[in-house]
């Protein structure tokens, strides 16, 4: 009440000086009755225009800090920035690459040989049924959604990213933007308004996907989780109510995710598409290492490459069941620099080949990991 007060205030004192007849007023009471996101982003906009047209008013720019702090308080930091950030991220969301484009980007993609013949012929499948509907013919009506399952690291956002501006482009979306959530995103800290905080994620992602990651944490407590079953009934009703105009991805790992579909009755059924991320192999993890290092302007020496490729074997060879993927390489990476930036930082006025070369004293931490799994390994052996 105190914070409405205050906005409706400022709100006043804007529209006096500025001339105008209740144009924030207006928009002020629609925030403080149902918390219109448009109303929002027009007044973020309104101030901006204000604030540049009208620099060489002190009293106006001072009113204007006033109010949007105002409305910083009312809505709490984290929503302002949420509402002007999705506003931005849906005008600028139009991809302007051709169906090729992206699915040469698609086949770029390291590894991965199951799920680009998988989402390829999706691809086929929905395009025909397109023009079977625009020819009169029988079309299943089947939905868009799809769950990804798999250890992370493995692509599955970025699998997800392309699968919307390839939808757009072939006319299934409307946008083709990516809006990606998580508990937190969805589950509101009071019963009866987690309805309300999914109802709201739906409609900024409509038109394009909801790309939910670890999905299951939404019914991780099960068994006392009021707020979670809130969340997946109110999830549920949206994936049929949208189907022609939104795709939801779930992923996460197999098993929980197995366990998610389980939770709700009516949830497995609105999802056509299952693909399962396979874990990458030791080719597969030095070619992303690769692609980063030329991406950055390092250069790995012979001797680098050789234990790099070694160490990687090892890795494959001892992973566990949760194993990172392409998490992994980017730490291997980070380290790799960082060990790099450390001996080179000593040298005085170091040439561009010094700069570039990732020399085996670089990897110190692999070359000792790599001598004692060896040595682990002629024990067992023995």
């Amino acid at each position: 009440m105190k914070y409405s007060q205050q906005l409706k205030t400022e709100a006043s004192k804007l529209d006096y000086l500025i001339g105008e007849e209740g144009q924030f007023t207006n928009l002020i009471n629609d925030i403080v009755i149902q918390e219109d996101e448009k109303s929002t982003r027009e007044i973020i906009l309104a101030l901006s225009r204000i604030t540049k047209a009208h620099s060489d008013n002190p009293q106006l720019i001072a009113t204007c800090k006033d109010f949007k702090d105002c409305l910083f308080r009312f809505y709490g930091y984290r929503r302002i920035l949420d509402i002007v950030k999705t506003e931005s991220h849906d005008i600028n969301s139009e991809d302007g690459r051709s169906l090729e484009d992206l699915l040469s980007e698609l086949n770029s993609l390291i590894g991965l040989k199951s799920i680009k013949s998988k989402v390829r012929d999706l691809i086929s499948y929905q395009q025909v049924q397109k023009l079977r509907r625009a020819n009169n013919l029988f079309s299943e009506k089947s939905t868009l959604h799809l769950a990804f399952t798999g250890n992370p690291g493995t692509g599955k956002t970025t699998v997800a990213r392309i699968v919307g501006h390839i939808y757009k482009r072939i006319g299934l979306l409307s946008k083709g933007h990516f809006i990606e959530a998580s508990r937190t995103d969805l589950i509101a800290g009071y019963q009866g308004q987690t309805a309300l905080k999914v109802k709201n994620i739906i409609k900024r992602a409509i038109g394009g996907v909801l790309f939910i990651d670890e999905a299951y944490s939404i019914t991780e407590n099960d068994n006392s989780d009021s707020y979670g079953r809130e969340c997946l009934t109110e999830l549920t009703k949206a994936l049929e109510d949208h189907r022609d105009n939104l795709v939801v991805i779930v992923a996460g790992y197999t098993e929980p995710m197995n366990k998610f579909f389980a939770s709700n009755p009516g949830l497995k059924s609105r999802f056509n598409t299952f693909l399962e991320f396979d874990d990458y192999n030791a080719d597969e993890l030095y070619n992303i290492l690769l692609r980063m290092c030329n991406k950055n302007d390092y250069v790995l020496s012979l001797a680098a490459t050789n234990c790099i490729k070694e160490y990687l074997v090892q890795v494959v060879n001892n992973k566990t069941e949760n194993f990172p993927n392409g998490r992994l390489v980017r730490n291997l990476f980070d380290d790799i620099i960082m060990n790099h930036a450390r001996r080179v930082s000593i040298i005085e006025n170091p040439s561009k080949d010094q700069l570039q070369i990732i020399e085996l004293e670089d990897l110190s931490e692999l070359s000792t990991s790599i001598t004692q799994q060896s040595k682990h390994n002629a024990n067992s052996n023995n």
